[in-house]
C-alpha cells in the first residue's frame, strides 16, 4: 500500500467488499448491499461514510450522482497489492491440468503454445496471448555450412527452443584449384564455428571479435564476419515476435466492451499493431525466482490507449534460465484478479518446465 495512503482495517474491508461485488455483478455498489451481504457488523450509514472517504482518496468513484460506487484503477491497484490472496493449491491443480492436457512430447512448439493459449482463454474468459520464442535470446546449438554451388553455401543454424534457420551466403572469390576442396574446407569451418559459437545467444553475435582467427582460417576472416552479420540482421528483422491470440470473441462480450469505437481500437491493436503490444507483455524477470514473476498493469498504467480500460497480466516463460517468451491475459479492469494471476503464473511455469 502506498505510504501516503493508510487505510484502516474497516476501510480495507469495505474496499475489498466493494471490489468483489462489482467484479461479480458489473453494477455500481451501494452501502446497503455491502451491509446486507458481507457481514461487516456495521451500519449502512457507517459504510456509506467510509465509501465517501474511499472516493475522496481516489479508490472509488460514482459513475453518476444517484448510483453506487465502482472501483477506480487505483482501487484495483490497492486490491491487487494488499487485499487479495492467491490460492496456492489451485495453482498446483492448474499445473497438473496443463500437464494432462498438453502432450509435450508429440506437439511441436508452436502447436503446443497454441493449445496452451486456448486453455488459458477458456479457463479465464479473457483474451490470452502467448509470444513465440524470441530468436535473439536463443542459444546456438549447431551450425553447418553446406555447399550449394561454386558461389554459394547454405548456412543451417539450430538453436534453443527448437528454432532452426537456413540462409544462403555468398562465398568469397576462390582460385580454380581450391574448388575441389570446398566441401572439406566448409566442414572444417563448420567445426570451427561450432567451437566458437556454441552456447552463445544470437543477441551477442555482433559483439564477438573475429580479428584473430586460427591460422588455417585466416582467408575466411571476411567470410566469417559476413556470416555473423547476416545472422544478426536476419534476427533483428524478426525481433517483433508473433503473438498467438485466443479468446477474443468470448472476452468482448463483457459489458466494458460495449462501445464500438473501443472494440475497434482494441482489435486493431491485436491484429495490426502487435509490435506495440510485445514490449508491454515481455519483461525480463528476476532469474532467482522459481516461478516467473507476474506483471499486472491496470487501466491507465498501460501506455497504449486501446488498453486504457483493460488490465494486462503477463509472465515470461523460460528456456532454462533464459526468458524466451511471454504469456498474458487482457481483460477489463473488472476481473477476478486472484484467478487471472494464478492462471497466468501456472501457464508460464508449465511451459517453462516443458521447454527446459
Amino acid at each position: 500500500m502506498s505510504p501516503q495512503l493508510k487505510l484502516s482495517e474497516r476501510h480495507q474491508q469495505i474496499l475489498w467488499a466493494t471490489i468483489r461485488h462489482y467484479i461479480a455483478t458489473a453494477e455500481p455498489v451501494g452501502s446497503r448491499t455491502i451491509a446486507q451481504e458481507y457481514g461487516l457488523q456495521v451500519s449502512s450509514a457507517t459504510i456509506r461514510n467510509a465509501m465517501g472517504r474511499l472516493e475522496k482518496a481516489g479508490l472509488l468513484y460514482q459513475p453518476h450522482t444517484s448510483a453506487g460506487r465502482v472501483p477506480s484503477d487505483s482501487g484495483y491497484r490497492i486490491y491487487v497489492d494488499d487485499l487479495m490472496s492467491l490460492d496456492q493449491s489451485w495453482g498446483e491443480h492448474l499445473i497438473e491440468l496443463y500437464a494432462q492436457q498438453l502432450n509435450w512430447e508429440t506437439y511441436n512448439v508452436e502447436t503446443l503454445l497454441k493449445r496452451a493459449a486456448q486453455i488459458l482463454a477458456s479457463l479465464s474468459g479473457h483474451i490470452a496471448l502467448i509470444t513465440l520464442p524470441q530468436n535473439s535470446q536463443n542459444q546456438l546449438r549447431h551450425i553447418q555450412l553446406i555447399p550449394v554451388n561454386e558461389k554459394q553455401v547454405m548456412l543451417l543454424v539450430v538453436a534453443d527452443a527448437y528454432y532452426t534457420q537456413s540462409l544462403l551466403i555468398d562465398l568469397p572469390q576462390r582460385d580454380s584449384n581450391e574448388e575441389e576442396d570446398l566441401e572439406s574446407e566448409l566442414e572444417l569451418l563448420s567445426n570451427f564455428l561450432n567451437r566458437r559459437l556454441k552456447g552463445k545467444s544470437l543477441a551477442v553475435l555482433n559483439t564477438l571479435n573475429w580479428g584473430e582467427l586460427d591460422q588455417e582460417f585466416q582467408k575466411y576472416t571476411q567470410f566469417v564476419q559476413d556470416i555473423v552479420k547476416v545472422l544478426v540482421r536476419e534476427n533483428q528483422a524478426k525481433e517483433s515476435t508473433p503473438i498467438l491470440i485466443r479468446g477474443i470473441s468470448e472476452a468482448l462480450r463483457q459489458p466494458e466492451f460495449s462501445e464500438v469505437q473501443q472494440v475497434q481500437m482494441l482489435l486493431h491493436l491485436l491484429e495490426e499493431e502487435q509490435e506495440q503490444l510485445f514490449p508491454l507483455i515481455f519483461e525480463y524477470p528476476d532469474f532467482e525466482d522459481k516461478f516467473p514473476r507476474v506483471s499486472v498493469r491496470i487501466g491507465a498504467e498501460n501506455s497504449l490507449e486501446p488498453l486504457s480500460i483493460c488490465t494486462v497480466i503477463s509472465a515470461n516463460y523460460k528456456k532454462g534460465d533464459i526468458p524466451v517468451g511471454s504469456i498474458g491475459l487482457i481483460g477489463p479492469t473488472r476481473m477476478l484478479y486472484e484467478n487471472a494471476i494464478t492462471l497466468v503464473e501456472a501457464a508460464a511455469y508449465s511451459v517453462s518446465e516443458a521447454l527446459s
